[in-house]
């Protein structure tokens, strides 16, 4: 592998974080760049919340709450609990030392700092070298059409899968503000530089975790034109979503829930796919559409597990 060599990872969720953490512990320092999901944003409380940002930030920094995958290892709520005697809302967690994520990235945001910059600078503080890059640093929304009880009704993002827990039935999907706001300014030259080795995709949610990434169009143009492979993970093994509604959405959506049908999802931008190995009997159809495929453990439960699976994903990437 060239010290030269830089590495892209696409990523949101927990499996993109899994993924990251994998590369950033095989690779050296100023090789990857994570292009985070920022569909999943939003407001609450007064606070700017970035989820999936934060997600990536504190699982390279070694404080995650590696139980849940989100959030902070030993974390208090003492403030939830005050507001919980206050009536105010709670549905969404914040805990005490997650809140001065959330306060500081809401007082640089007012006072006229990019989300890059201000990625940048908590990336800083926490110990994170791997560079973290919102993929725009202006407002998308994931909106989720869905049949819920009451009848038809459009969801954000965290209103469906917190505060709803997933449960209503998903129709459609969309991604407000995509179509027109730019990528954040360093991803041109990010995706476009002539030491790009290849292009991950990791192992997230591929409709609410990559496709936001992918609905800028200047993003998906410039991934499915780079002269570096594109190699996605699958996030299906034997039928059935690692974390999350994964599984779900998409018999909702009319698709079977398989690495097959994931690759079919990608398939205007791959180069390659890796799948589980108990999935290798659909290897065949995939490389009939013309992506080379490689199988092996894609489960990560470990940190071996992730270190094992991104220098797989490496190797693999190197022969395409």
């Amino acid at each position: 592998m060239s010290a030269k060599s830089r590495y892209v990872l696409l990523a949101g969720g927990v499996g993109g974080a899994k993924l990251a953490l994998g590369l950033a512990r095989t690779l050296e320092p100023g090789q990857l760049t994570i292009i985070a999901n920022t569909g999943d944003d939003f407001s609450h409380l007064g606070l700017s919340i970035s989820p999936d940002l934060d997600t990536l930030m504190y699982t390279l920094a070694g404080v995650v709450n590696e139980t849940a995958g989100w959030g902070l290892r030993d974390e208090s709520w003492s403030c939830m609990a005050g507001l919980e005697t206050l009536g105010a809302e709670t549905w969404f967690r914040l805990g005490d030392r997650d809140l001065a994520t959330h306060l500081e990235r809401t007082r640089l945001l007012a006072a006229g700092h990019t989300l890059t910059d201000i990625t940048q600078h908590l990336c800083t503080r926490l110990g994170v070298t791997t560079r973290i890059l919102p993929m725009s640093d202006m407002p998308v929304r994931t909106l989720l059409g869905c049949e819920a009880e009451a009848g038809p009704a459009t969801l954000s993002f965290q209103d469906y899968f917190v505060r709803q827990r997933a449960e209503p039935r998903v129709t459609a999907i969309h991604y407000q503000g995509a179509s027109t706001v730019p990528p954040a300014a360093a991803l041109a030259a990010t995706l476009t530089d002539p030491d790009l080795a290849a292009i991950f995709i990791a192992p997230s949610n591929p409709w609410l975790s990559i496709d936001p990434i992918l609905a800028i169009p200047s993003i998906r143009a410039a991934v499915r034109s780079s002269h570096a492979p594109v190699v996605a993970v699958s996030p299906i093994v034997g039928g059935q979503a690692l974390k999350g509604p994964t599984a779900k959405i998409m018999t909702e959506l009319g698709l079977r829930p398989s690495a097959q049908a994931v690759a079919h999802h990608y398939r205007d931008l791959l180069g390659g796919f890796i799948l589980d190995q108990s999935d290798a009997g659909e290897a065949a159809a995939i490389i009939d559409t013309g992506i080379a495929v490689a199988a092996t453990q894609a489960v990560m439960h470990t940190l071996d597990d992730r270190r094992n699976l991104a220098a797989f994903a490496l190797g693999f990437a190197a022969t395409l």
